[in-house]
């Protein structure tokens, strides 16, 4: 079985004392080894179980979070404590412990053998008592984690922790992303503004701009045969309507269209991005706003923003990472327009072009239509519906004290009719609970107009992400209610303000 994450690696740490003797703790690194084995097996987790000697003192447990620091392959740690570990022998290592952390609450088998059971065996098997002890202790020293309870066997446990695992891999996404700016965010727009140097402190994310006139240097720079290749892979991929075709009378801006996916893809790499912004506002010498290359680029696991928003750019990163090798997809979003039939509210999703084509498996029009605003030559765009599915809308928004991360889940449905004048590609949902308490909900919070839509994961991987960023997360779902969102949003002010401290 290969891994989405083969080169990285969960350390399955196991907590003891030299208590017991050599006998029981031979058996606790048997059994810890066979519930590492279990999680290793499972398909629901998609990084490597690495199982480490079970640790039985306090320089030990230390040595093992640092070096998991120190590690670039580890992007997380579970912790068991097999037997009863003293917690204190636990304060320095999860006081240096840097890296994701999960708690699995577990015990090595699902029965009890309740006609043999001894002290010798209560000694041996008391996780029920020993991961309290812990549970204590990282309470008591505001370590963030996630609890998982039940037996490694058990689909949900594995379904939980693989999540977690998703968010890990999302959280070492982040802390490797360069994020390239084309140019500085849309004038007099206040959500895409927000604090750069806040950000790679929370997140990791090296965020810079670049002149949008550097990109264009790169467009003029590729050459006829690249061009040639890439757009026979157009007519390969996708419904090419015939005016962009070959021998079309508008087949040049498709050509131009692929001088921009070319420049656009070597020039992140030779500056080591994963993510990039654009503004239609600042084209410089480009001849078109890019629309298919961004496309293309978001559905190659690129994040990307719209109008400078780099924070949202940030989001469909780690969105694309936390996804990987499920199915469904990504891709930035923005509320354009409602339905607002009674009882049948619907939100119809799009944005001027650049709507990734991992949201539908369907075989996208490739068409080129005007644009009314931005000044330039029409430009070339993917056509088309995201699928039906349940998905989450996101945004990350800066509060000024604080980010704040708002997620709605959703369903994305059918649209209600055919759009055979809508020249975009668009995504129709109906927000849980109902439209009008989402709505309320969402402006409440000052979520974003920009989101990612991702019918990939699901909001657990959002939620167990803010864990590990220690960011605020307000999530509106089926158990929503306006009055509890409110005072939700009131409390949660104060005690994120007390817990980034004076």
């Amino acid at each position: 079985m290969t891994k989405p994450y083969a080169d990285r690696e969960i350390w399955f740490l196991t907590g003891s004392q030299g208590l017991y003797g050599e006998d029981t703790l031979r058996q606790v690194a048997e059994q810890s080894q066979e519930v590492a084995r279990l999680l290793d097996a499972s398909s629901d987790l998609p990084a490597k179980v690495v199982w480490k000697p079970v640790l039985k003192d306090s320089a030990a447990i230390r040595r093992a979070a640092l070096d998991a620091n120190a590690d670039d392959s580890v992007i997380g740690v579970i912790v068991w404590m097999h037997t009863f570990s003293p917690a204190k022998m636990w304060i320095a290592g999860l006081d240096a412990l840097r890296t994701p952390l999960l708690h699995l609450h577990t015990q090595a088998d699902v029965e009890l053998p309740w006609d043999s059971i001894d002290m010798d065996f209560m000694n041996l098997n008391q996780a029920a008592h020993g991961d309290r002890e812990f549970g204590y202790v990282a309470t008591r020293l505001g370590t963030a984690r996630k609890t998982v309870v039940g037996h490694a066997s058990n689909p949900a446990v594995t379904a939980s922790i693989g999540t977690w695992v998703r968010a890990c891999a999302g959280w070492a996404a982040t802390h490797e992303l360069v994020l390239a700016r084309f140019g500085d965010n849309m004038r007099n727009v206040a959500v895409t503004e927000g604090d750069k140097t806040e950000a790679e402190l929370r997140f990791g994310v090296s965020v810079n701009t670049w002149g949008v006139n550097d990109l264009v240097a790169a467009v003029e720079d590729v050459t006829d045969a690249d061009v040639d290749a890439l757009v026979a892979e157009y007519e390969d991929l996708y419904d090419v309507v015939p005016e962009l075709r070959r021998g079309g009378d508008r087949h040049e801006s498709l050509r131009y269209g692929a001088r921009q996916e070319i420049a656009l893809r070597s020039f992140l790499e030779s500056v080591g991005a994963k993510a990039f912004t654009t503004n239609f506002e600042d084209l410089g010498g480009l001849r078109q706003l890019p629309g298919l290359a961004v496309q293309r680029l978001m559905a190659d696991g690129y994040g990307f923003g719209a109008e400078g928003d780099w924070k949202t750019a940030i989001l469909v990163r780690a969105a694309k990472v936390m996804g990987e090798g499920l199915p469904g997809g990504a891709s930035l979003m923005e509320d354009y327009t409602y339905d607002l039939t009674p009882g049948d509210e619907r939100i119809l999703g799009a944005h001027m072009l650049e709507i990734c084509p991992t949201l539908t498996t369907t075989t996208p029009t490739l068409e080129i239509h005007p644009l009314g605003i931005g000044d330039r030559e029409d430009p070339v765009r993917l056509v088309f519906s995201a699928d039906p599915g349940v998905g989450v809308v996101v945004s990350l928004a800066d509060m000024r004290d604080r980010f704040r991360l708002t997620a709605n889940v959703v369903d994305v449905v059918p649209p209600t009719q055919a759009l055979p004048n809508l020249p975009v590609a668009r995504a129709v949902w109906q927000p849980r609970p109902d439209f009008r308490t989402s709505a309320e909900a969402w402006l409440t919070a000052g979520g974003a107009h920009h989101t990612v839509l991702t019918t990939a994961v699901g909001v657990e991987a959002f939620e167990d992400f803010a864990e590990i960023a220690r960011t605020e997360l307000l999530v509106i779902d089926e158990s929503t209610t306006r009055r509890a969102f409110r005072e939700q949003v009131r409390w949660n002010q104060a005690y994120w303000r007390l817990a980034q401290g004076f």
